[in-house]
């Protein structure tokens, strides 16, 4: 039998040797250890940060009859429904809806750019057409293409800048989603269903997350911005731009009426 004093040196030298074990065993390897990833503030309404505390709202008008037409969509009988209403002009109380709003210039802060959403932005296909009909995405951002019909579908992009991918994809039925990178600025990019002439829909590739799409009011708004002075750009797809110059004073929303006319 030890001594009372060896036995207390064999004891510490027993409760180092466990400690050092133990911290072995916990420390993570340095080469498979993740660092943390920042938090990403995006959303798919284009607000990918917020540099300012002031907005501009407006509504888009329309003026003169819209044309009146609906979209037949019986040669597929899994679309649902036989009848659509067109999407071209979507107007409600002299009020036009699907109008894509953006920053054409203003103050450095506000144009040098937004992070790339980590959600992409979702367009669907529904009762075969395209939903949102007109969306926007940040450059470098991803859209991602869903088909919730029962029937096959088509996902046939045109755009005019070579800087983007041309996009010719099927889905089947309730298919498994797919994602596409949108790198370049371009504005009102077609997209189109070679299975359905009838589906359209637009894709626009923004340089800054102010951006924003007429609702069904006609109304918009571009949160978040810096005080200065602004060119927005409003685009419609058949009726081409226009633009307007907005002073933006701080902690204040500037107001921006457009009007079009068929």
């Amino acid at each position: 039998m030890l001594p009372e004093r060896h036995s207390r040196i064999v004891l510490a030298v027993l409760l180092v040797c466990a400690g050092t074990i133990s911290m072995v065993g916990c420390k993570r390897d340095p080469v498979t250890q993740q660092p943390a990833q920042p938090q990403n503030l995006a959303s798919q309404s284009g607000a990918v940060k917020i540099i300012g505390n002031s907005q501009i709202s407006g509504t888009i008008s329309f003026k003169g009859k819209a044309p009146a037409a609906t979209i037949d969509t019986s040669m597929d009988p899994a679309c649902g429904k036989p009848l659509l209403p067109t999407e071209q002009f979507v107007v409600k109380d002299g009020k036009l809806a699907n109008v894509f709003i953006y920053l054409k210039s203003g103050p450095p802060e506000a144009m040098m750019g937004g992070n790339v959403t980590a959600q992409p932005v979702v367009m669907d296909q529904r009762n075969c057409q395209y939903i949102p009909h007109v969306i926007g995405v940040v450059a470098g951002g991803y859209v991602e293409f869903r088909n919730s019909d029962p029937t096959m579908h088509n996902i046939h992009t045109m755009p005019a800048n070579v800087g983007n991918e041309t996009i010719d994809i099927s889905e089947g039925p309730n298919g498994h989603p797919q994602r596409k990178q949108f790198l370049k600025l371009e504005l009102m990019i077609p997209v189109r269903c070679n299975n359905h002439p009838w589906m359209n829909a637009f894709i626009n590739v923004s340089s800054t997350p102010f951006f924003a799409v007429s609702d069904a009011e006609g109304h918009f708004v571009l949160h978040g911005l810096p005080p200065g002075d602004y060119v927005i750009g409003a685009v419609h797809e058949k009726m081409g731009e226009q633009t307007m110059r907005v002073k933006v004073l701080p902690n204040q929303t500037a107001t921006a009426e457009f009007s079009f006319t068929q």
